[in-house]
Formats: C-alpha cells, sequence, structure tokens
C-alpha cells in the first residue's frame, strides 16, 4: 500500500485539530500561510508551480484531471513549468480545486482514495457528471461542497 503523502497527513491532523482555520485545504498544494489575506495575496501573485505537484500528490489525480478541473491546456502547463508560477486566475482555480478535494477528504474522515474515488464517480444528483466536471467552476464548486454537506446530514439529493 503506498505511504500517504505528508500533505495529506498534516490536513489530516488540522482536520482532527479544527487548527489553523477554514482555509487549512491550501496545506494539500504545500502552502503554509493559511489565514485569508495571505491566501489572497498568495493567489495574486501566482502560486509556484510546485503546488500544482503537491496537490496531484496528494489528490491522486492523473495529471489529465487535474488539468482539466483547472482548465489549464498542457501547452499551457508547459509554459508554466518554465515560468516557474501560474497565473493569479489560474492559481486561484487551483485553489478551489483543493478546496473541493479538501472538502471531500474531509467527508471522508481522510481517505483519499474514497475522496478521489467519490469525485471521479458519476453522481445521479449531477445528471451523471462526476463531481469534479461540475466543479470546474465557481458555482459548480459550490454545488459539490453543498452536496457533500446533505450527505454529511443524511438527507439525499
Amino acid at each position: 500500500m503506498p505511504s500517504t503523502p505528508a500533505d495529506v497527513t498534516r490536513y489530516r491532523r488540522f482536520l482532527r485539530s479544527g487548527m489553523p482555520g477554514p482555509h487549512a485545504y491550501v496545506v494539500l498544494l504545500g502552502l503554509n500561510r493559511f489565514d485569508f489575506p495571505s491566501l489572497a495575496e498568495q493567489i495574486g501573485k501566482g502560486l509556484p508551480f510546485s503546488a500544482l505537484e503537491r496537490f496531484q500528490k496528494s489528490s491522486s489525480l492523473t495529471q489529465a484531471q487535474l488539468l482539466d478541473l483547472v482548465q489549464i491546456a498542457p501547452r499551457t502547463l508547459a509554459r508554466r513549468k518554465t515560468e516557474g508560477r501560474f497565473s493569479p486566475e489560474e492559481s486561484d482555480r487551483l485553489v478551489r480545486a483543493a478546496r473541493v478535494y479538501g472538502r471531500a477528504l474531509e467527508f471522508f474522515d481522510g481517505d483519499t482514495d474514497a475522496a478521489t474515488t467519490w469525485l471521479t464517480e458519476a453522481q445521479r444528483a449531477f445528471g451523471g457528471d462526476t463531481p469534479l466536471d461540475v466543479a470546474r467552476t465557481d458555482p459548480g464548486a459550490a454545488e459539490v461542497e453543498r452536496l457533500i454537506g446533505q450527505l454529511e446530514y443524511g438527507v439525499l439529493p
């Protein structure tokens, strides 16, 4: 069985302790500043390329799934790798992806396999689309998070 990525282990600890707050999911991107002003600043400057690599390792999503989720073309990805940084818009989408994945991890008690499987399987609540498909937009991500909230409370969609 493969070992759990360090960022996921750290996130699980945050879930148990309630610290460092509502933006703890950015640890899945390898970030260490969790308050809103710092997060907004990091997004505005553009996240480092390593954030995508860390998130891919944390989430076990394929590169194709991840690029589709954050809407980055492979050629753009190659440029970003050379530049070492994402644009603010790409960074915002990457943070959104981490937030959704973090919510799924929270729902599945830190089980990365269960979270990834649920996010990549067709859901009746989304008309047969996967949560990853739906989460490509901000309103869609909110719907995925809303569905997770319903499932947590036993409310079937």
